[in-house]
């Protein structure tokens, strides 16, 4: 058979059936109730928040939100909060078309990583539609700065991210890391890594009526010389969780992106703002379809 014949389309994914759980957001500290469910082609990612008439919210940068410490979407009043870390492991396990119910606007935190909704959507399987994806590839270079904070897009084969962080603090003044993202690499190096913040920031954040969720269950968090927690599951794992809040971001484009993401200190603030910025580039990339050269 000539290689051209083996080349099947690359379909659009959904799940195989639906499924729940339950957890605590992570600035609200309340209780909520997540369920996954199957969708159809070209339905895309949307939220249902079904303790407001079932309104809902579509993943998109249409939709974006204020940012807070996290990535909010909102429409007719309605808002979804902390989405990131979902949407990470959608895209990552090539999940196109989901419905996400939840009875309050936060997705729960979890243990503040990706992997309890990579396990979520490997319980649910994965089902095949009949209807090609489209990838949105990168033609140009697109860039973005704010002072000492930058992201670009360059040209690749493939989904790439590469990122640097850097902070005034004893084990966290310099991390770097390159990865090629794909399934399997977004599931052991990427999605077990947690958020972190540092403990001096935390009171002022409870004083603002955040982080009221949080705890070292959920968060990595760093003391003025180590971290509180027990272990870290990553020597990196500060910028390995930098690279999964980019990719759940990057998330909102509508497509997945074939193309080389370098990113400097940036945050969601930065990361937000340039899915806007690449969605205006029209002359920096076109739509293809699957399968991935």
């Amino acid at each position: 058979m000539s290689p051209l014949v083996e080349r099947t389309m690359d379909a659009q994914r959904t799940l195989r059936r639906a499924i729940s759980c339950v957890g605590i957001g992570l600035h609200s500290g309340n209780k909520v109730q997540l369920s996954l469910k199957p969708a159809q082609a070209d339905f895309g990612i949307r939220f249902r928040r079904t303790d407001v008439g079932d309104q809902e919210v579509r993943a998109s940068v249409q939709h974006l939100a204020g940012i807070n410490l996290a990535t909010a979407l909102s429409s007719n009043q309605v808002s979804v909060e902390t989405v990131e870390h979902l949407l990470a492991a959608l895209v990552s396990m090539r999940i196109d078309n989901v419905l996400i119910e939840l009875n309050s606007p936060e997705v729960p935190i979890m243990d503040g990583s990706s992997a309890p909704f990579i396990y979520l959507i490997q319980e649910a399987g994965v089902k095949t539609l009949n209807a090609s994806r489209k990838y949105l590839k990168i033609t140009s270079p697109i860039s973005l700065s704010r002072g000492d904070k930058r992201i670009a897009l360059y040209p690749s084969d493939h989904f790439k991210v590469t990122y640097s962080i850097s902070y005034d603090h004893p084990l966290l003044r310099h991390q770097a890391r390159t990865l090629t993202i794909t399934e399997e690499s977004f599931i052991e190096e990427i999605a077990p890594a947690r958020t972190f913040t540092f403990l001096k920031d935390v009171e002022m954040l409870r004083q603002n009526g955040l982080a009221l969720g949080g705890s070292l269950d959920n968060a990595i968090v760093l003391g003025e010389t180590g971290v509180l927690n027990n272990a870290l599951r990553f020597d990196d794992e500060f910028v390995r969780h930098k690279i999964l809040d980019a990719i759940g971001d990057l998330a909102l484009v509508g497509h997945p992106v074939i193309g080389h993401l370098v990113a400097h200190r940036a945050g969601h603030g930065l990361h937000t703002e340039f899915a806007g910025k690449i969605l205006e580039a029209t002359d920096c990339w076109t739509l293809v379809e699957g399968p991935l050269p």
